[in-house]
């Protein structure tokens, strides 16, 4: 252990000791399996509250947050605008269980950002959006099988609990018990960026595949990106052969422009799903296409699909608090730069201390894999040695920088960083790759 980890470590009493205690009553003393760093070692964090790109533990310790709630927090952590609708919401209600006009207002706002989705429904996840989307698809099509790319997530419906990545990837669960046979066998997994494997799996189920559904830019197996024309092909592929494109973005929805991050890179799914930045940090998701596909669902159609707290008023305000301000020129264009800057200084330092590893990157999202060669798919990323990234994620605590608590993960900038913000960062980097390569681990 270091100094540093040891000083950190002796600042977390009250941390310690609400773990120990949320151990009794929480399985593994946790809501979702990847905050408890088993992946990477050291105490599993214990956040009190955040501001602006600053998360603070329960003693008090500040941490610049490159996780930013899994990329939902954009605008960084309390922003007023979205803290102050929440609140005057609370005062007026917070759940209904019909229908407000505060939804219009959100529904309005993504389509108008994302023309192409004449309908959405908006639901409290994103397991729920590509979980219905698939839904939806097998309802229109009359066809079962699905096909998705390994080291893709998209939720943990039982449909997608197959080679995914996320938290799958970092506890190394390649199948989840619970998951029917008789279900997993029709989701059929290919490697991603691999167009011919693709035409394998639809020439080896004709007529029987219901949908594709795709990350654009994969970010739970870490950032990896589609190789040239492999997501037009893909389309292609499914629209010759009667399928169904459904298109992920509740990671890439709003974090690349103010938008779908379909319009950068030329296609246009039949159904796409949105997360995270909608909600402006409260759980909001959203699944849409053509008027067409979405009058399917019920009441309209017999697809059914339907969710409590579906809608809420709370989700709402924020969601459109977040949207209204994502309009601001110039906002994603500084964000870029900053990763630009960033990753680029990354680079120099794994190359300054001789340490194998690449850091893929598209817009305000980037990964470093400890791994030697490009990763392209989700057998690459696997090669990544996690002990390296583990050690380097615990220094990178020590020194007040949060990562990703996953080699299998995406760190996110937010509209609150700074260019000092980078500067700090890069620094710790460059000590602690060098540290890194003087002392190899164990």
């Amino acid at each position: 252990m270091s100094q540093a980890q040891t000083k950190r470590k002796s600042q977390r009493r009250r941390s310690r000791e609400i773990f120990e205690r949320a151990e009794k009553v929480l399985v593994g003393g946790v809501n979702s399996p990847v905050r408890a760093f088993r992946a990477v070692g050291g105490e599993p964090l214990i956040i009190d509250h955040a501001s602006g790109q600053y998360l603070y533990d329960a003693d008090g310790n500040e941490l610049l947050d490159y996780v930013c709630s899994w990329g939902a927090i954009i605008l960084g952590h309390a922003n007023a605008a979205i803290a102050d609708a929440i609140a005057g919401q609370a005062r007026r209600g917070t759940s209904f269980g019909v229908t407000t006009e505060l939804e219009l207002e959100l529904a309005s706002l993504i389509t108008q950002a994302v023309p192409f989705l004449e309908k959405i429904r908006l639901v409290s996840s994103g397991t729920e959006a590509t979980m219905s989307a698939v839904r939806l698809a097998r309802g229109v099509t009359k066809r079962d099988f699905i096909v998705k790319f390994e080291g893709c997530y998209h939720g943990h419906a039982d449909s997608f609990l197959s080679q995914a990545g996320s938290g799958l990837a970092t506890l190394g669960i390649a199948e989840c018990p619970g998951v029917p046979q008789s279900l997993a066998g029709l989701t059929l997994n290919v490697p991603f960026n691999d167009l011919q494997a693709v035409e394998r799996v639809f020439a080896a189920h004709k007529d029987k595949i219901a949908a594709v559904i795709v990350e654009p830019v994969a970010a739970n197996m870490g950032v990896v990106l589609p190789e040239p024309e492999f997501l037009k092909s893909l389309q292609e592929i499914a629209h010759r052969n009667g399928a169904l494109f459904i298109v992920d973005e509740v990671i890439t929805g709003f974090r690349l422009q103010n938008g779908s991050a379909q319009e950068l890179l030329g296609i246009q799914g039949d159904l796409t799903t949105l997360g995270k930045i909608i909600g402006g940090g409260v759980p909001v998701a959203a699944y849409g296409g053509s008027a067409e596909l979405m009058n399917h669902v019920a009441p309209l159609g017999p697809v059914y699909q339907a969710g409590t707290l579906a809608g809420s008023p709370l989700a709402m305000c924020a969601g459109i608090a977040a949207l209204r301000q994502l309009t601001k020129p110039g906002l994603y264009e500084e964000m870029k730069q900053l990763a630009g800057q960033l990753v680029s200084g990354l680079r120099a330092a794994l190359a300054d201390a001789g340490v194998p590893a690449q850091v893929n990157a598209f817009g305000s999202l980037a990964t470093v894999f400890f791994a030697p060669g490009p990763v392209k798919n989700y057998a690459d990323a696997k090669r990544s040695d996690t002990k390296h990234y583990a050690r380097f994620f615990r220094e990178m605590l020590a020194r007040g920088i949060f990562l990703a608590p996953s080699q299998f993960e995406a760190a996110f900038l937010s509209a609150a960083h700074t260019s000092a913000d980078i500067d700090r960062t890069l620094a710790a980097a460059r000590e602690v790759l060098q540290a890194m390569t003087a002392e190899p681990a164990a």
